[in-house]
């Protein structure tokens, strides 16, 4: 294994609608204390403070949170050594580059990963990433499959090809869209398929290579808006019009499901990307009645619930498989299960 370090890469431009009303534009998902004490964004930076493995962070975000990233950091003792400040959001691929960019555009080595992920066992990620590097060093394009437990729809699939070395690290044999339930059943039963959790490593050259050849108007748009970036200390801020004639694609389509030398590590880590308050309740520690209750709540005869409030006290009598989630002056409530259709709700809300 290589003793160069490698260069944590933080996602941090999303907006985590389907955790309204606590996530909100100006409150984003990955900035909420949602199962610790930390923030998402914290507990991500965490994983990669080890300072004999991993260099400081590249952060990449929307300029609206800039204040905010630079203040949670602080609190953990970490510091970015870029903040890169998007002027839009042009999803994964382009964001990726603006940060392999700032990273000098060598043979460092890149773990990208996004700000808004729980991953239990952090030692189990490591040793993934370890596994990994020697591929990395010779070129390849990584991509972390989660081990399925159910058959999934809402994410994408990997399946895996060949083994590389007798590495436990695998081609890849194909890249799966999110699937309708039958085919999620077959490629759980099948085995050798896994969740595509959107966590990336490979050397900086190598992904603005595999751009230039499958994404040339991307990487020239991110190129110039590099070049015309304003620097404020740590702070970047790419030139605004340059950065949006950049295509709007994630990286698995930009890159991932057309390059040549992309391979899987496949990792059982506590993984989840918290993606509604029904994947909330799942991984908070519950009562004996099923309950996950935060903030100001009193209940009676009460079950399977998930009750949150960072302000108003909440009161329930008699429920059960609700969520009620409580934040300034907005309430919602859903029978669990439910809780993806918050988006339709946002946008009735614009309507």
């Amino acid at each position: 294994m290589s003793h160069r370090r490698i260069t944590p890469v933080i996602l941090s431009g999303g907006s985590g609608s389907r955790l309204w009303p606590m996530s909100r534009p100006d409150m984003p998902k990955q900035m909420l204390p949602l199962t610790s004490s930390l923030s998402m964004l914290q507990l991500t930076a965490q994983r990669t403070s080890d300072a004999a493995l991993f260099t400081d962070p590249i952060v990449v975000a929307n300029r609206l949170h800039a204040a905010l990233i630079e203040d949670q950091l602080s609190a953990i003792g970490a510091a970015p050594q870029a903040l890169i400040l998007e002027p839009s959001g042009r999803n994964t691929a382009p964001a990726i580059a603006l940060a392999a960019l700032a990273a000098g555009g060598g043979d460092t080595p890149l773990l990208v990963m996004p700000s808004d992920h729980v991953i239990d066992d952090v030692a189990a990620f490591r040793a993934s990433v370890a596994r990994a590097l020697p591929l990395v060093e010779q070129g390849w394009l990584i991509t972390f499959g989660i081990a399925p437990d159910a058959p999934e729809t809402g994410y994408g699939w990997i399946r895996q090809g060949d083994e590389i070395d007798a590495s436990g690290v695998f081609a890849v044999d194909r890249f799966v869209e999110k699937p309708p339930r039958d085919v999620a059943e077959t490629m759980l039963a099948a085995g050798g398929h896994h969740w595509n959790g959107g966590i990336f490593l490979f050397r900086a050259d190598i992904y603005l290579g595999s751009l230039a050849a499958h994404a040339p108007d991307m990487l020239a748009a991110c190129q110039k808006a590099m070049a015309r970036a304003e620097t404020q200390g740590a702070r970047l801020l790419p030139d605004a019009e340059a950065f949006a004639a950049s295509p709007a694609e994630s990286i698995d389509y930009a890159v991932m499901e057309k390059a040549g030398r992309v391979a899987v590590v496949p990792v059982r880590m506590g993984w989840s990307d918290v993606g509604s308050w029904d994947a909330l309740h799942a991984l908070s520690l519950r009562d004996g009645a099923g309950n996950a209750f935060a903030g100001d709540v009193v209940a009676l005869d009460t079950r399977q619930c998930l009750v949150r409030s960072d302000g108003v006290r909440i009161a329930m009598i008699g429920v059960h498989d609700l969520i009620v989630v409580a934040s300034g002056n907005d309430v919602l409530i859903v029978p669990r299960g439910r809780s993806q259709e918050v988006k339709a709700l946002l946008a009735a809300f614009e309507r």
